[in-house]
Protein backbone atom coordinates (compact mmCIF):
# COMPACT_ATOMS: atom_id res chain seq x y z
CA UNK A 1 0.00 0.00 0.00
CA UNK A 2 1.47 3.95 -0.27
CA UNK A 3 2.61 5.87 2.26
CA UNK A 4 0.23 8.30 3.73
CA UNK A 5 -0.05 11.16 1.94
CA UNK A 6 1.17 9.71 -1.44
CA UNK A 7 -1.63 9.17 -4.24
CA UNK A 8 -1.92 5.12 -5.33
CA UNK A 9 -1.33 4.17 -8.83
CA UNK A 10 -4.04 5.18 -10.61
CA UNK A 11 -4.78 2.89 -14.27
CA UNK A 12 -5.06 3.49 -17.59
CA UNK A 13 -8.41 3.95 -17.95
CA UNK A 14 -8.23 7.02 -15.17
CA UNK A 15 -5.78 9.09 -16.77
CA UNK A 16 -4.52 10.16 -20.39
CA UNK A 17 -1.65 8.58 -22.06
CA UNK A 18 0.77 11.17 -21.76
CA UNK A 19 -0.07 11.27 -17.68
CA UNK A 20 0.06 7.91 -16.95
CA UNK A 21 4.05 7.86 -17.56
CA UNK A 22 3.88 4.85 -19.45
CA UNK A 23 6.41 5.30 -22.05
CA UNK A 24 8.95 6.28 -19.21
CA UNK A 25 8.22 3.35 -16.76
CA UNK A 26 11.67 1.40 -16.12
CA UNK A 27 12.13 -2.12 -16.17
CA UNK A 28 11.85 -3.80 -12.63
CA UNK A 29 15.43 -4.62 -11.04
CA UNK A 30 15.53 -7.75 -9.36
CA UNK A 31 15.39 -5.66 -6.15
CA UNK A 32 11.98 -4.62 -6.86
CA UNK A 33 8.29 -6.40 -6.14
CA UNK A 34 6.69 -6.77 -10.06
CA UNK A 35 4.13 -4.43 -10.80
CA UNK A 36 0.44 -5.57 -9.92
CA UNK A 37 -1.65 -6.89 -12.70
CA UNK A 38 -4.22 -4.92 -13.79
CA UNK A 39 -7.57 -6.34 -12.00
CA UNK A 40 -5.32 -6.11 -8.89
CA UNK A 41 -4.83 -2.54 -9.58
CA UNK A 42 -8.35 -1.62 -10.09
CA UNK A 43 -9.40 -3.81 -6.65
CA UNK A 44 -6.93 -1.59 -5.06
CA UNK A 45 -7.93 1.77 -6.02
CA UNK A 46 -11.71 1.03 -5.66
CA UNK A 47 -10.46 -0.47 -2.17
CA UNK A 48 -8.81 2.12 -0.41
CA UNK A 49 -10.52 5.55 -0.39
CA UNK A 50 -8.41 8.77 -1.57
CA UNK A 51 -6.61 10.94 0.53
CA UNK A 52 -5.86 14.32 0.05
CA UNK A 53 -2.47 15.55 -1.19
CA UNK A 54 -0.70 17.19 1.92
CA UNK A 55 2.39 18.66 1.67
CA UNK A 56 5.66 16.98 2.46
CA UNK A 57 6.95 17.59 6.24
CA UNK A 58 10.23 19.10 6.26
CA UNK A 59 12.47 17.07 8.69
CA UNK A 60 14.11 19.01 11.30
CA UNK A 61 17.28 18.22 13.03
CA UNK A 62 17.10 18.08 17.32
CA UNK A 63 20.14 20.06 16.99
CA UNK A 64 19.39 22.53 14.86
CA UNK A 65 16.74 25.14 15.15
CA UNK A 66 13.37 26.00 13.53
CA UNK A 67 13.42 27.32 10.29
CA UNK A 68 17.27 26.48 10.15
CA UNK A 69 19.10 26.57 6.90
CA UNK A 70 21.11 24.63 5.49
CA UNK A 71 24.01 27.06 5.44
CA UNK A 72 26.08 28.44 8.34
CA UNK A 73 25.11 31.44 7.72
CA UNK A 74 21.72 30.78 7.33
CA UNK A 75 21.71 28.47 10.68
CA UNK A 76 23.40 31.20 12.50
CA UNK A 77 20.68 33.69 11.81
CA UNK A 78 18.25 31.00 12.96
CA UNK A 79 19.86 30.06 16.23
CA UNK A 80 19.98 34.34 16.81
CA UNK A 81 16.37 34.77 15.82
CA UNK A 82 15.32 31.96 18.22
CA UNK A 83 17.32 33.58 21.23
CA UNK A 84 16.29 36.50 21.12
CA UNK A 85 12.55 35.45 21.50
CA UNK A 86 12.90 31.92 23.66
CA UNK A 87 11.92 31.49 27.24
CA UNK A 88 15.72 31.82 28.25
CA UNK A 89 16.18 35.30 26.91
CA UNK A 90 13.41 36.40 28.85
CA UNK A 91 15.32 34.58 32.14
CA UNK A 92 18.29 36.64 31.41
CA UNK A 93 16.30 40.06 30.83
CA UNK A 94 14.49 39.74 34.21
CA UNK A 95 18.15 39.15 35.60
CA UNK A 96 19.35 41.88 33.93
CA UNK A 97 16.64 43.98 35.95
CA UNK A 98 16.97 42.85 38.93
CA UNK A 99 20.88 43.68 38.66
CA UNK A 100 20.20 47.16 37.30
CA UNK A 101 18.03 47.56 40.82
CA UNK A 102 20.46 46.53 42.68
CA UNK A 103 23.55 48.59 41.28
CA UNK A 104 20.69 51.85 40.93
CA UNK A 105 20.02 51.02 45.13
CA UNK A 106 24.10 50.81 45.45
CA UNK A 107 25.01 54.11 43.44
CA UNK A 108 22.41 56.56 44.66
CA UNK A 109 24.98 57.06 48.09
CA UNK A 110 27.94 57.89 45.77
CA UNK A 111 25.58 61.05 44.46
CA UNK A 112 23.82 61.61 47.79
CA UNK A 113 27.23 61.51 49.74
CA UNK A 114 28.31 65.24 48.32
CA UNK A 115 25.12 67.10 49.67
CA UNK A 116 25.29 64.78 52.95
CA UNK A 117 29.03 65.66 53.05
CA UNK A 118 28.24 69.50 52.97
CA UNK A 119 25.08 69.46 55.50
CA UNK A 120 26.70 67.53 58.08
CA UNK A 121 30.44 68.55 57.51
CA UNK A 122 32.08 65.28 56.79
CA UNK A 123 35.35 64.94 55.95
CA UNK A 124 36.99 62.60 52.98
CA UNK A 125 37.94 60.02 55.01
CA UNK A 126 34.40 59.54 56.82
CA UNK A 127 32.60 60.07 53.72
CA UNK A 128 34.61 56.71 52.68
CA UNK A 129 33.82 55.60 55.76
CA UNK A 130 29.88 55.84 55.26
CA UNK A 131 29.99 54.66 51.24
CA UNK A 132 32.24 51.65 52.50
CA UNK A 133 29.18 50.61 55.17
CA UNK A 134 27.00 48.64 52.27
CA UNK A 135 30.33 47.01 51.56
CA UNK A 136 30.19 45.51 55.78
CA UNK A 137 27.17 43.79 54.39
CA UNK A 138 28.15 42.75 51.33
CA UNK A 139 31.10 40.98 52.82
CA UNK A 140 29.16 38.73 55.37
CA UNK A 141 26.47 37.29 52.63
CA UNK A 142 28.61 36.06 49.90
CA UNK A 143 29.58 32.80 50.86
CA UNK A 144 26.60 32.29 52.62
CA UNK A 145 23.93 33.46 50.28
CA UNK A 146 26.61 31.39 47.36
CA UNK A 147 25.51 28.39 49.91
CA UNK A 148 21.96 28.94 49.84
CA UNK A 149 21.93 29.13 45.93
CA UNK A 150 23.42 26.03 45.58
CA UNK A 151 21.23 24.07 48.17
CA UNK A 152 17.30 26.06 47.01
CA UNK A 153 18.31 27.60 43.53
CA UNK A 154 18.65 30.99 41.92
CA UNK A 155 15.10 32.05 41.85
CA UNK A 156 14.02 31.12 45.30
CA UNK A 157 16.73 33.28 46.83
CA UNK A 158 17.04 35.88 44.21
CA UNK A 159 13.32 36.67 44.85
CA UNK A 160 14.44 37.42 48.86
CA UNK A 161 17.37 39.01 48.03
CA UNK A 162 15.47 41.91 46.29
CA UNK A 163 12.60 42.01 48.83
CA UNK A 164 15.44 42.76 51.56
CA UNK A 165 17.15 45.03 49.84
CA UNK A 166 14.53 46.70 48.12
CA UNK A 167 12.89 47.10 52.10
CA UNK A 168 17.05 48.47 53.24
CA UNK A 169 16.36 51.09 50.73
CA UNK A 170 12.84 52.30 51.15
CA UNK A 171 13.66 52.44 54.90
CA UNK A 172 16.30 54.49 54.48
CA UNK A 173 14.99 58.01 54.75
CA UNK A 174 13.33 56.85 57.74
CA UNK A 175 16.47 55.71 59.48
CA UNK A 176 18.46 58.65 58.29
CA UNK A 177 15.64 61.43 60.50
CA UNK A 178 16.72 58.84 63.78
CA UNK A 179 20.26 58.64 63.92
CA UNK A 180 23.40 58.46 61.38
CA UNK A 181 24.06 54.85 63.10
CA UNK A 182 20.57 53.73 61.88
CA UNK A 183 21.08 55.15 58.26
CA UNK A 184 24.08 53.56 57.92
CA UNK A 185 23.20 50.04 59.24
CA UNK A 186 20.21 49.73 56.41
CA UNK A 187 22.94 50.52 53.92
CA UNK A 188 25.01 47.17 56.08
CA UNK A 189 21.48 45.28 55.28
CA UNK A 190 21.34 46.31 51.87
CA UNK A 191 24.85 44.77 51.17
CA UNK A 192 23.95 41.89 53.45
CA UNK A 193 20.65 41.34 50.69
CA UNK A 194 22.63 42.35 47.59
CA UNK A 195 25.79 39.68 48.40
CA UNK A 196 23.06 37.20 46.96
CA UNK A 197 22.64 38.91 43.34
CA UNK A 198 25.93 37.98 41.27
CA UNK A 199 25.82 34.39 42.56
CA UNK A 200 21.90 33.82 42.13
CA UNK A 201 22.45 35.08 38.53
CA UNK A 202 25.36 32.88 38.22
CA UNK A 203 23.53 29.60 39.13
CA UNK A 204 20.19 30.81 37.05
CA UNK A 205 22.69 31.37 33.84
CA UNK A 206 23.81 27.64 34.79
CA UNK A 207 20.21 26.18 34.62
CA UNK A 208 19.15 28.05 31.99
CA UNK A 209 21.83 28.30 28.90
CA UNK A 210 24.01 25.78 27.02
CA UNK A 211 28.05 26.05 27.63
CA UNK A 212 27.95 28.26 24.22
CA UNK A 213 25.43 30.78 25.47
CA UNK A 214 26.63 31.41 28.81
CA UNK A 215 28.94 34.30 28.34
CA UNK A 216 26.24 35.95 26.14
CA UNK A 217 23.51 35.42 28.93
CA UNK A 218 26.10 37.20 31.65
CA UNK A 219 26.97 39.67 28.92
CA UNK A 220 22.83 40.65 29.10
CA UNK A 221 22.72 40.02 32.82
CA UNK A 222 25.62 42.59 33.39
CA UNK A 223 24.89 45.12 31.07
CA UNK A 224 21.45 45.44 33.03
CA UNK A 225 23.79 45.74 36.06
CA UNK A 226 25.80 48.55 34.69
CA UNK A 227 23.07 50.40 33.44
CA UNK A 228 21.84 50.45 36.76
CA UNK A 229 24.71 52.54 37.29
CA UNK A 230 23.96 54.90 34.76
CA UNK A 231 20.47 54.96 35.98
CA UNK A 232 21.41 56.03 39.69
CA UNK A 233 23.94 58.27 38.55
CA UNK A 234 21.66 60.33 36.07
CA UNK A 235 18.49 60.13 37.72
CA UNK A 236 19.20 60.57 41.39
CA UNK A 237 20.70 64.69 40.89
CA UNK A 238 17.19 65.29 39.00
CA UNK A 239 15.21 63.35 41.99
CA UNK A 240 16.96 65.45 45.16
CA UNK A 241 15.83 68.44 43.02
CA UNK A 242 12.55 67.77 42.98
CA UNK A 243 11.94 64.88 45.88
CA UNK A 244 14.66 65.67 48.34
CA UNK A 245 18.27 63.37 48.78
CA UNK A 246 16.19 60.78 49.88
CA UNK A 247 13.80 60.28 47.11
CA UNK A 248 16.10 58.14 44.89
CA UNK A 249 16.16 56.00 47.82
CA UNK A 250 12.04 55.51 47.56
CA UNK A 251 11.68 55.17 44.06
CA UNK A 252 14.45 52.81 43.48
CA UNK A 253 12.65 50.70 46.58
CA UNK A 254 8.98 50.71 45.18
CA UNK A 255 10.76 49.66 41.72
CA UNK A 256 12.45 46.33 43.75
CA UNK A 257 8.59 45.55 45.19
CA UNK A 258 7.45 45.18 42.06
CA UNK A 259 10.26 43.38 40.16
CA UNK A 260 9.71 40.67 42.86
CA UNK A 261 6.36 40.27 41.94
CA UNK A 262 6.94 39.69 38.09
CA UNK A 263 9.57 37.39 39.50
CA UNK A 264 7.53 34.89 40.74
CA UNK A 265 5.36 34.92 38.48
CA UNK A 266 6.98 34.42 35.67
CA UNK A 267 10.30 32.76 35.81
CA UNK A 268 10.88 29.25 37.52
CA UNK A 269 13.83 27.72 38.79
CA UNK A 270 14.99 25.24 36.36
CA UNK A 271 13.34 25.24 31.87
CA UNK A 272 11.90 21.97 32.59
CA UNK A 273 9.91 23.47 35.28
CA UNK A 274 8.55 26.08 33.14
CA UNK A 275 4.79 25.57 31.95
CA UNK A 276 5.57 27.27 27.90
CA UNK A 277 8.71 26.45 27.05
CA UNK A 278 8.60 24.45 23.44
CA UNK A 279 9.97 21.33 23.22
CA UNK A 280 12.92 22.21 21.01
CA UNK A 281 13.86 24.61 23.38
CA UNK A 282 14.20 22.12 26.27
CA UNK A 283 15.80 19.85 24.27
CA UNK A 284 18.43 22.56 23.20
CA UNK A 285 19.19 23.92 26.58
CA UNK A 286 19.66 20.29 28.04
CA UNK A 287 21.75 18.73 25.21
CA UNK A 288 23.83 21.86 25.30
CA UNK A 289 24.92 21.93 29.43
CA UNK A 290 27.72 20.11 30.52
CA UNK A 291 25.65 18.54 33.48
CA UNK A 292 26.89 17.98 36.73
CA UNK A 293 26.63 14.56 38.31
CA UNK A 294 23.19 13.41 38.90
CA UNK A 295 22.39 12.86 42.35
CA UNK A 296 21.66 9.52 43.93
CA UNK A 297 18.37 8.55 44.73
CA UNK A 298 16.98 12.45 45.19
CA UNK A 299 19.77 13.22 47.95
CA UNK A 300 20.64 16.95 47.62
CA UNK A 301 24.07 18.62 47.76
CA UNK A 302 25.98 18.27 50.84
CA UNK A 303 25.18 21.70 53.55
CA UNK A 304 28.73 22.43 54.18
CA UNK A 305 30.98 22.83 51.22
CA UNK A 306 34.45 21.35 50.66
CA UNK A 307 36.19 24.52 51.81
CA UNK A 308 39.49 23.35 52.04
CA UNK A 309 39.32 21.57 48.85
CA UNK A 310 38.26 24.47 46.55
CA UNK A 311 41.48 26.66 48.27
CA UNK A 312 43.91 23.94 47.72
CA UNK A 313 43.89 24.24 43.90
CA UNK A 314 45.55 27.36 41.95
CA UNK A 315 42.57 28.22 39.64
CA UNK A 316 40.45 29.25 42.90
CA UNK A 317 43.10 31.49 43.62
CA UNK A 318 43.07 32.66 40.07
CA UNK A 319 39.21 33.39 40.44
CA UNK A 320 39.74 34.96 44.10
CA UNK A 321 42.30 36.89 42.47
CA UNK A 322 40.58 38.21 39.86
CA UNK A 323 37.41 39.25 41.78
CA UNK A 324 39.58 41.03 43.78
CA UNK A 325 40.80 43.21 41.61
CA UNK A 326 37.76 43.60 39.39
CA UNK A 327 36.04 44.96 42.90
CA UNK A 328 38.91 47.50 43.44
CA UNK A 329 39.02 49.05 40.32
CA UNK A 330 34.81 48.69 40.58
CA UNK A 331 34.18 50.69 43.66
CA UNK A 332 36.94 52.88 43.68
CA UNK A 333 35.46 54.38 39.96
CA UNK A 334 31.74 54.04 41.26
CA UNK A 335 32.27 55.26 44.95
CA UNK A 336 35.11 58.21 43.71
CA UNK A 337 34.50 59.59 40.03
CA UNK A 338 31.76 62.22 41.43
CA UNK A 339 33.77 63.35 43.84
CA UNK A 340 37.08 63.07 41.41
CA UNK A 341 35.74 65.21 38.57
CA UNK A 342 34.19 67.90 41.51
CA UNK A 343 37.50 68.39 43.24
CA UNK A 344 39.61 67.92 40.26
CA UNK A 345 37.76 69.71 37.76
CA UNK A 346 35.46 71.47 39.47
CA UNK A 347 32.29 70.62 38.24
CA UNK A 348 28.76 71.25 39.74
CA UNK A 349 27.04 67.52 40.79
CA UNK A 350 24.89 67.13 37.89
CA UNK A 351 27.67 67.61 35.59
CA UNK A 352 30.28 65.24 37.92
CA UNK A 353 27.20 62.72 37.80
CA UNK A 354 27.18 62.81 33.85
CA UNK A 355 30.91 62.45 33.42
CA UNK A 356 30.54 59.52 35.89
CA UNK A 357 27.64 57.47 34.12
CA UNK A 358 28.34 58.11 30.62
CA UNK A 359 31.43 54.94 30.77
CA UNK A 360 28.81 52.81 33.01
CA UNK A 361 26.94 52.77 29.69
CA UNK A 362 29.92 51.70 27.62
CA UNK A 363 30.53 49.26 29.75
CA UNK A 364 26.71 48.06 29.37
CA UNK A 365 27.33 47.79 25.28
CA UNK A 366 31.18 46.07 25.53
CA UNK A 367 29.96 43.38 27.88
CA UNK A 368 26.97 42.17 25.91
CA UNK A 369 29.63 42.40 22.43
CA UNK A 370 32.53 40.56 24.85
CA UNK A 371 30.08 37.87 25.39
CA UNK A 372 29.01 37.41 22.13
CA UNK A 373 32.61 37.47 20.85
CA UNK A 374 33.19 34.58 23.57
CA UNK A 375 30.82 32.60 22.97
CA UNK A 376 31.35 32.40 18.92
CA UNK A 377 35.43 31.77 19.73
CA UNK A 378 34.43 28.86 21.32
CA UNK A 379 31.82 27.43 18.88
CA UNK A 380 34.53 27.95 16.36
CA UNK A 381 37.00 25.52 18.11
CA UNK A 382 39.14 28.18 20.85
CA UNK A 383 39.42 26.29 23.76
CA UNK A 384 37.96 27.53 26.85
CA UNK A 385 40.48 28.26 28.46
CA UNK A 386 42.49 30.43 25.83
CA UNK A 387 39.36 32.51 25.51
CA UNK A 388 38.87 32.76 29.21
CA UNK A 389 41.97 34.13 29.26
CA UNK A 390 41.98 36.30 26.53
CA UNK A 391 38.82 38.07 27.74
CA UNK A 392 40.28 38.60 31.35
CA UNK A 393 43.36 40.37 29.97
CA UNK A 394 41.78 42.67 28.00
CA UNK A 395 39.52 43.39 30.91
CA UNK A 396 42.54 43.84 32.81
CA UNK A 397 45.38 45.35 30.91
CA UNK A 398 42.71 47.94 28.77
CA UNK A 399 41.78 49.84 32.31
CA UNK A 400 45.31 49.67 33.55
CA UNK A 401 46.37 51.81 30.69
CA UNK A 402 43.24 53.66 30.32
CA UNK A 403 43.57 54.93 34.13
CA UNK A 404 47.32 56.26 33.09
CA UNK A 405 45.73 58.34 30.52
CA UNK A 406 43.20 59.51 32.80
CA UNK A 407 45.67 60.21 34.94
CA UNK A 408 47.66 62.62 32.68
CA UNK A 409 44.01 64.08 31.60
CA UNK A 410 43.69 68.03 31.58
CA UNK A 411 39.96 68.73 31.18
CA UNK A 412 36.89 66.64 31.90
CA UNK A 413 35.73 66.19 28.42
CA UNK A 414 39.56 64.05 28.04
CA UNK A 415 38.91 62.84 31.94
CA UNK A 416 35.64 61.24 30.79
CA UNK A 417 36.97 59.60 27.56
CA UNK A 418 39.82 57.74 29.75
CA UNK A 419 37.39 56.55 31.95
CA UNK A 420 34.71 55.63 29.54
CA UNK A 421 37.81 53.36 27.82
CA UNK A 422 38.73 52.19 31.30
CA UNK A 423 35.18 50.84 32.21
CA UNK A 424 34.24 49.89 28.49
CA UNK A 425 37.51 46.92 28.42
CA UNK A 426 36.63 46.03 32.31
CA UNK A 427 33.90 44.86 31.09
CA UNK A 428 35.49 41.60 29.33
CA UNK A 429 36.15 40.34 32.48
CA UNK A 430 32.58 39.03 32.80
CA UNK A 431 33.21 36.47 29.96
CA UNK A 432 36.49 35.97 31.82
CA UNK A 433 36.55 35.13 35.45
CA UNK A 434 32.73 35.81 35.99
CA UNK A 435 31.63 33.06 33.42
CA UNK A 436 35.00 30.86 34.82
CA UNK A 437 32.94 30.39 37.90
CA UNK A 438 30.32 28.04 36.64
CA UNK A 439 33.21 26.23 34.41
CA UNK A 440 35.89 25.08 36.94
CA UNK A 441 33.05 23.76 39.52
CA UNK A 442 29.70 23.84 38.35
CA UNK A 443 28.50 21.84 41.45
CA UNK A 444 29.97 24.62 43.48
CA UNK A 445 29.44 27.54 41.45
CA UNK A 446 27.48 29.67 44.22
CA UNK A 447 29.66 29.33 46.77
CA UNK A 448 32.75 29.27 44.93
CA UNK A 449 31.14 33.05 44.00
CA UNK A 450 30.71 33.77 47.32
CA UNK A 451 34.46 33.12 48.10
CA UNK A 452 35.38 35.09 45.90
CA UNK A 453 32.87 38.03 46.23
CA UNK A 454 34.16 37.74 49.67
CA UNK A 455 37.65 38.76 48.66
CA UNK A 456 36.74 40.88 46.26
CA UNK A 457 34.25 43.00 48.76
CA UNK A 458 37.79 43.03 51.25
CA UNK A 459 39.64 44.21 48.33
CA UNK A 460 36.68 47.16 47.47
CA UNK A 461 36.70 47.81 51.38
CA UNK A 462 40.34 48.52 50.75
CA UNK A 463 40.24 50.57 47.82
CA UNK A 464 37.07 52.48 48.63
CA UNK A 465 38.19 53.51 52.49
CA UNK A 466 42.09 53.84 51.07
CA UNK A 467 41.17 56.65 48.44
CA UNK A 468 39.31 58.68 51.15
CA UNK A 469 42.62 58.43 53.48
CA UNK A 470 44.99 58.85 50.46
CA UNK A 471 43.26 62.37 49.41
CA UNK A 472 43.29 63.27 52.88
CA UNK A 473 46.94 62.66 53.46
CA UNK A 474 48.32 63.56 49.73
CA UNK A 475 45.52 66.08 48.83
CA UNK A 476 45.09 64.36 45.48
CA UNK A 477 43.79 61.44 43.38
CA UNK A 478 46.81 60.86 40.70
CA UNK A 479 49.22 58.58 43.08
CA UNK A 480 45.93 56.21 43.99
CA UNK A 481 44.69 56.10 40.42
CA UNK A 482 48.79 55.00 39.84
CA UNK A 483 48.57 52.36 42.10
CA UNK A 484 45.63 51.29 40.82
CA UNK A 485 47.09 50.81 37.37
CA UNK A 486 49.86 48.58 38.52
CA UNK A 487 47.70 46.00 40.43
CA UNK A 488 45.51 45.53 37.25
CA UNK A 489 48.55 44.69 35.25
CA UNK A 490 49.94 42.29 38.06
CA UNK A 491 46.43 40.59 38.36
CA UNK A 492 46.23 40.08 34.38
CA UNK A 493 49.61 37.97 35.09
CA UNK A 494 48.48 35.96 38.00
CA UNK A 495 45.43 34.96 35.93
CA UNK A 496 46.95 34.16 32.80
CA UNK A 497 49.39 31.51 34.65
CA UNK A 498 46.56 30.17 36.72
CA UNK A 499 43.89 29.77 35.34
CA UNK A 500 41.33 27.29 33.33
CA UNK A 501 38.46 26.88 31.62
CA UNK A 502 38.28 22.74 32.45
CA UNK A 503 36.60 21.61 35.01
CA UNK A 504 38.74 20.69 38.05
CA UNK A 505 37.65 17.86 40.50
CA UNK A 506 37.18 18.80 43.84
CA UNK A 507 35.79 16.10 45.65
CA UNK A 508 38.26 13.84 44.42
CA UNK A 509 36.65 11.53 42.04
CA UNK A 510 39.39 11.62 39.73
Amino acid sequence: MAPPGQLLPLTRSLLPPVLSGRRRRAAPTRAQAPPPLPWQRRRLLCSAPLQPLRPLARTRPASAPPAASAAGGGEAQAVAAEFMTSERVKVAAMLGLALALCNADRVVMSVAIVPLSQAYGWTPSFAGVVQSSFLWGYLISPIIGGALVDYYGGRRVMAYGVALWSFATFLSPWAAGRSLWLFISTRVLLGVAEGVALPCMNNMVLRWFPRTERSSAVGIAMAGFQLGNTIGLLLSPIIMSRAGIFGPFVIFGLFGFLWVLVWISAISGTPAEHPQISAYELEYITKGQKLVKPKVQGEKLRKVPPFSKLLSKWPTWALISANAMHSWGYFVILSWMPVYFKTIFHVNLREAAWFSAIPWVMMAVLGYVAGVVSDRLIRNGTSITLTRKIMQTIGFVGPGIALLGLNAAKSPAIASAWLTVAVGLKSFGHSGFLVNLQEIAPQYAGVLHGMSNTAGTFAAILGTIGAGFFVDRMGSFRGFIILTSLLYFSSALFWDIFATGERVDFDGTG
